[in-house]
């Protein structure tokens, strides 16, 4: 199972969602986790890609204006993806992923 940890500006990001976007969130993840463990790529309704500019940051598509952004971190486990997720919010994330 893909491992996670959350950075401290994703978690005070998190704080400022209404609990209707984090449920929108956590579909989402689940949908993301489900890809990751399939290993077949992801879905393209979650819109996964490389933020330009950003060597090694990649973002995912959770609402119509809803994002989040992660990075791949050293596997915690063998064969296992870890990802840390870094910023959560609207558009308005990108500036500073």
């Amino acid at each position: 199972m893909p491992t996670y940890e959350a950075l401290t500006r994703f978690l005070r990001d998190w704080k400022n969602l209404s609990p209707a976007q984090k449920a929108a969130f956590l579909a989402a993840v689940a949908q993301f986790v489900a890809d990751l463990r399939a290993g077949q790529g992801f879905r393209r309704g979650l819109r996964v890609k490389k933020m330009q500019g950003h060597p090694d940051v990649w973002e995912l598509t959770w609402a119509p204006d809803g994002r989040a952004t992660f990075s791949y971190g050293t596997p915690l486990q063998d064969g296992e993806p870890h990802i840390l997720w870094r910023r959560i919010g609207t558009h308005e994330i990108f500036d500073r992923p």
